[in-house]
């Protein structure tokens, strides 16, 4: 599928002539056709799946049955990495030439930085809710295998796809947009995620080194992350408002500002038995000076994303895939909460923790409720209908 669809629509098949049977027979388009448009960006319902589930167990409050149900939730993020890998293996081996578009095509590219996203994700909510069900060892090594690959595929995404836009892609000028921020956070999300991995080490060098390698991650993605931002809100004021279908990646900005508050807090949870007790006191101090700050500009721009989203919807807007922004940027500002309460003890901010909790969950209820409702129907499967012109600004 497209990315940024304003509205989708069944593509007619061709008829079944002799010019058609080879391309079936040679596993071309007419191969497996509801596959074709199973794009990367399907990782991001697997990932707003999973922080539900991750970011209710780190909550600083005890609800009843929360426990139960973010482990229900963790079980479904785990089948919905199972079945979307199992899509976007079979879309590779039957629609490789469409695969090689997505990769060669500025809007879909930086979605491959969804894919390390999601095995992080779910990575991490084995090891804080699925050890209930799988047991903690096991837990661990699954943690440690999509860890592992989660970063891999991260790193190399940061690198390959700002590559591909500058050599091959080359986007225009004034169409910079908060999907050019997935790929750059992917390692901010290694960096919270290595934190959980970080006690686990054997004392020493090795733990240590993992420390500060989630660190230099940390680093990696807030630099990138601080080059991109300008021209994306540049975009928005010289360009005027995103096609109403883009509006809900505006929540994307929160990613990097909420996960990143999420790292420097895990972090410093685990620095004192890391590394040395000078080194760890300042890792804890920097957790809470960087952290308030960066939550501040984190709920400004959730407002301004909120109402645009409001003008977007009372313009016409209707679901797209890009609805998933609502849910794991907002959910890494959860963490990003509760971390900041962990370590302050401010009531205010653990309601706020809370209050984005449950935000989080009533957009991961829309969105997974349309999407099922899309699957089951074609439409998301159909082939994309270009997203409709912005509209004109209103006062």
């Amino acid at each position: 599928m497209a990315i940024f669809p304003q509205t989708r629509t069944a593509v007619p098949s061709p008829p079944a002539t002799s010019s058609t049977r080879p391309a079936e027979a040679s596993g071309g388009p007419a191969r497996l056709p509801s596959l074709r448009h199973i794009g990367p960006n399907w990782y991001a319902s697997v990932m707003g799946t999973a922080i539900v589930a991750g970011a209710g167990a780190v909550l600083p409050v005890d609800v009843p049955g929360l426990r139960a149900a973010c482990t229900a939730v963790w079980a479904l993020s785990a089948l919905l990495l199972l079945a979307v890998l199992t899509a976007r293996a079979g879309h590779w081996l039957c629609h490789r030439d469409q695969a090689r578009a997505h990769l060669l095509d500025p809007a879909v590219a930086p979605f491959y930085g969804c894919l390390s996203m999601a095995l992080l994700a779910v990575g991490g909510a084995t090891l804080t809710v699925g050890q209930d069900v799988v047991g903690a060892r096991a837990a661990l090594a699954v943690d440690v295998v999509l860890f592992v690959a989660g970063t891999a595929i991260g790193l190399v995404a940061a690198v390959v796809v700002p590559y591909l836009m500058v050599v091959r892609h080359r986007p225009a000028p004034g169409t910079a947009s908060p999907v050019w921020l997935l790929p750059l956070v992917a390692p901010m999300v290694s960096a919270s995620q290595g934190a959980l991995l970080v006690p686990r080490v054997a004392a020493g060098q090795g733990r240590e080194a993992l420390l500060l390698a989630c660190y230099a991650m940390f680093g990696l993605s807030l630099l990138a992350t601080l080059v991109v931002l300008p021209l994306v809100f540049s975009r928005l004021v010289h360009h005027g408002p995103l096609p109403l279908a883009l509006t809900p990646t505006l929540f994307l900005v929160l990613g990097p500002l909420g996960q990143s508050t999420t790292a420097v807090n895990q972090l410093a949870d685990v620095a004192p038995g890391a590394i040395g007790a000078p080194y760890a006191s300042a890792f804890g101090a920097f957790a809470v000076l960087y952290g308030i700050p960066v939550m501040g500009f984190a709920l400004l721009w959730l407002a301004l994303a909120a109402a645009m989203v409001v003008r977007a919807a009372r313009n016409g807007m209707g679901f797209a895939m890009t609805w998933w922004a609502f849910t794991f940027p907002v959910g890494t500002c959860v963490t990003g909460a509760a971390g900041l309460a962990r370590h302050t003890g401010l009531d205010a901010l653990t309601w706020l923790a809370v209050a984005l909790y449950v935000l989080l969950v009533a957009a991961w209820a829309a969105a997974g409720a349309r999407t099922v409702l899309g699957v089951l129907s074609g439409a998301l499967t159909a082939a994309p209908v270009p997203p409709r012109p912005a509209t004109a600004r209103t006062t």
